[in-house]
């Protein structure tokens, strides 16, 4: 072959070729997933009853999610585990549509992000869709401690009551009356952190996040969701986010979780774990 020939090749081969560090479009297309016969999904570490681990395994109704979507689409579920960062935004960089600065890399789905317009709006990149729940901000309280009935905000000037640190409930309180409820606020890292309080005696109530809170339920305490004056966030839906450029996976996704409410599905994976099921507003 002649000189020019070999050089001409040598060269159209290092065009063609990716380049270290070239821009790359991360994740995958639905095609491409059904073709390999897995799709990731990110769930939040140490989240239950939504999502956690046992030993090797996956549990929680956001993992059940993942598996019954896997099965729509034909393919194995596969799970990873999120660290939450500063803000909702934080993570949908870092797990769909760009990935951490150090390790790791994206997931096909990011399952449990609250829908709101104006998230939707800043994230451009990313496409919110699959409702599949709504969450609503509720309050436990021990019976014996309010025997006349369920306690509401303005009982915690005098009583104890448990939140998770940083938490919309961690707001909402310290910011009522003035600042009157702040001596009575226990805050805990986790909302099972404060629900175990709540069953040791230690408070007399928890508020939070309804699910999160049926779930550490136990004999001798009970949930309600009283009126929350000047609230702008006590309830919300969730469900799920893709990366833009792959709309057609949202799609897919989107009606496996549709079909799954309307059949019943999802509220039994609620069920199976002792929860009640909100419908997520359409």
């Amino acid at each position: 072959m002649r000189r020019s020939a070999v050089l001409c090749l040598l060269i159209c081969a290092a065009a063609l070729a990716p380049r270290a560090g070239a821009a790359q479009t991360p994740g995958a297309s639905y095609d491409r997933i059904v073709e390999r016969g897995w799709i990731s999904f990110g769930v939040y570490r140490d989240f239950p009853p939504y999502s956690w681990e046992e030993g090797d395994a996956f549990r929680g109704t956001d993992v059940e999610l993942g598996r019954l979507i896997a099965e729509a689409l034909g393919v194995e579920a596969r799970f990873r585990a999120m660290g939450a960062d500063e803000t909702v935004d934080d993570d949908l960089r870092n797990y769909v549509w760009k990935g951490p600065l150090v390790g790791g890399g994206v997931v096909n789905v990011m399952l449990h992000v609250p829908y709101d317009r104006e998230l939707a709006i800043r994230n451009n990149l990313v496409v919110l869709t699959g409702l599949y729940m709504t969450e609503t901000v509720a309050i436990a309280y021990r019976r014996e401690a309010y025997p006349d009935g369920a306690p509401t905000p303005a009982y915690f000037r005098f009583d104890t009551v448990g939140v998770e640190n940083d938490s919309v409930a961690d707001f909402y309180l310290s910011g009522l009356a003035r600042g009157q409820l702040i001596s009575n606020m226990r805050r805990y890292p986790t909302p099972a952190a404060a629900m175990a309080a709540l069953r040791s005696g230690e408070v007399s109530a928890v508020m939070g996040a309804r699910t999160q809170l049926e779930h550490g339920l136990a004999a001798g305490l009970a949930l309600h969701q009283p009126p929350l004056p000047g609230f702008a966030v006590g309830k919300w839906t969730v469900g799920i986010a893709v990366r833009h450029t792959y709309r057609q996976l949202g799609y897919a996704v989107d009606a496996a979780i549709q079909a799954a409410v309307e059949d019943g599905r999802l509220a039994a994976i609620f069920e199976s774990y002792g929860l009640a099921w909100q419908a997520p507003s359409w």
